[in-house]
């Protein structure tokens, strides 16, 4: 069974607060994009800096607003952006479901990334006037950041969390193809195909991000220059993760470092349920699945097909479903060893987890190498092939390279992360890096550094 290594204390909600806000505190304004993954990490940052006498707010649209306010941070309102989540994206764009490919990543990047960046400026800059924030805390793709950073020059502290496509290093793939750093000949000529055809897909959004900075009176950036902005106009880029997940070829530039994994604020959840008997039980063998936040609304993907390769045992299998579709799937999947809930604190569960079973999402792939759990992950669309690429790739599960595997193919992969030494081994390896790191004293250094220079 996997096992914690050691206890880390919990940043709370509200109460993180109490102590008010010490002399020689920072004004500091978070914003981020409106998702999960975006939103989630930074959520124990801030209250961290809250708890040491920041004084801290949070820009954030009506869906997330709640959420800030229950963590005890003030928030503050969009006035003229749209809070277009990924909840929302495909209503508010009804063409976009009819997207595959290049197509659909062209269409997110302008609309989901680059549509919302004037007003998204124009509401922090308004912020400004009343809240003089001295530093922004920044997801690194709210692309604002190069706005606030150069029109307003308030220092930005950008947070990659996820595998940063720097593009352009020698030896590094392409970002959003899901590619491993090629060995041949024929590898070398995909990876150009897949970089002349990625920066086609960036057309429509460099464009549009370009009449923003020239309205803005600031410089057009190049043609393959949208993924380097949250880089280049950041104070700081603090990369989520650790070396032993990237590629070795990955050369950092001066201003990024990494900061190992950012555990999302614990919050009391009355919508979590417990941790069942069975998975508490040292004997059994864990599977957890999981189909993440926003792409969990057709559990045929993913979480059908694992339930069905393990609905007879005798692994416990654990589904949870983000709060969709959980009783159709108990009433179909009846099993004494079958648990289907809505939601299951990860911290809760996978210290009894040996492995799991994941579409990808970065934020889910780092929790479970945290905790020391193998990964069997299916998932080719968002960027989360490229998570999946660096988990085949390092050895640290299974990589599917498919949006809907069979039964089969799940079994066979579980087989597979439950036997092979060489992955536990890996995995026990990636979990010792990322508990190396220490987040929160990191990113007070580099904030007590800006100060000393201010």
């Amino acid at each position: 069974m996997a096992t914690e290594a050691r206890d880390e204390e919990e940043l709370r909600g509200p109460e993180a607060a109490d102590g008010g806000r010490a002399a020689g505190g920072v004004k500091i304004l978070f914003a981020t994009l409106p998702a999960q993954g975006h939103f989630n990490p930074l959520t124990g940052v801030a209250l961290h800096l809250l708890a040491s006498g920041h004084d801290v707010r949070w820009y954030a649209g009506p869906v997330y607003q709640p959420k800030v306010d229950a963590l005890g941070i003030p928030s503050l309102s969009y006035r003229w952006a749209t809070e277009i989540t990924g909840e929302n994206l495909n209503d508010l764009y009804p063409e976009r479901g009819q997207l595959k490919g290049p197509k659909r990543i062209s269409f997110d990047a302008e609309k989901f990334f680059v549509a919302n960046v004037r007003n998204h400026y124009r509401d922090i800059a308004a912020i400004r006037d009343d809240f003089p924030f001295e530093v922004a805390f920044c997801d690194a793709a709210l692309y604002a950041a190069k706005l606030v950073a150069e029109k307003l020059e308030v220092p930005v502290f950008s947070f990659a969390v996820a595998p940063a496509p720097y593009v352009g290093v020698a030896g590094l793939p392409p970002p959003f193809f899901g590619l491993q750093p090629a060995t041949t000949i024929a590898g070398r000529l995909r990876e150009r195909v897949a970089r002349t055809l990625g920066n086609s897909t960036m057309k429509r959004a460099v464009l549009r991000y370009n009449e923003v900075l020239e309205a803005e009176g600031l410089p057009a950036i190049p043609r393959d220059g949208l993924l380097r902005v949250p880089l280049e106009c950041a104070e700081r880029v603090f990369l989520v993760g650790s070396p032993g997940l990237e590629y070795p070829q990955l050369q950092l530039p001066s201003n990024a470092e990494f900061i190992g994994p950012l555990k999302p604020a614990k919050r009391d959840l009355p919508f979590s349920s417990p941790v069942p008997d069975g998975v508490l039980d040292p004997k059994s063998t864990v599977v957890v699945v999981s189909q993440g936040t926003v792409d969990n609304d057709d559990p045929g993907k993913l979480i059908v097909p694992t339930l069905t390769a393990l609905a007879d045992g005798p692994p416990v299998i654990v589904a949870t479903t983000g709060g969709k579709n959980t009783q159709e799937l108990r009433t179909r999947f009846k099993s004494p060893n079958v648990v289907i809930e809505d939601f299951i604190d990860y911290d809760d569960l996978f210290p009894h987890a040996d492995a799991f079973v994941t579409n990808g999402g970065f934020g889910s792939v780092l929790a479970g190498l945290r905790h020391g759990i193998p990964v069997v992950c299916a998932g080719t669309r968002e960027g989360k092939n490229d998570d999946n690429a660096r988990i085949g790739y390092h050895r640290l599960g299974v990589d599917l390279r498919t949006e809907r595997p069979s039964a089969r193919q799940i079994r066979a992969a579980l087989q597979k992360v439950l036997a092979d030494k060489q992955i536990s081994g890996n995995v026990a390896r990636i979990r010792t890096e990322l508990e190396a790191y220490r987040p929160y004293e990191i990113i007070d250094k580099r904030l007590a550094e800006l100060a000393a220079r201010a």
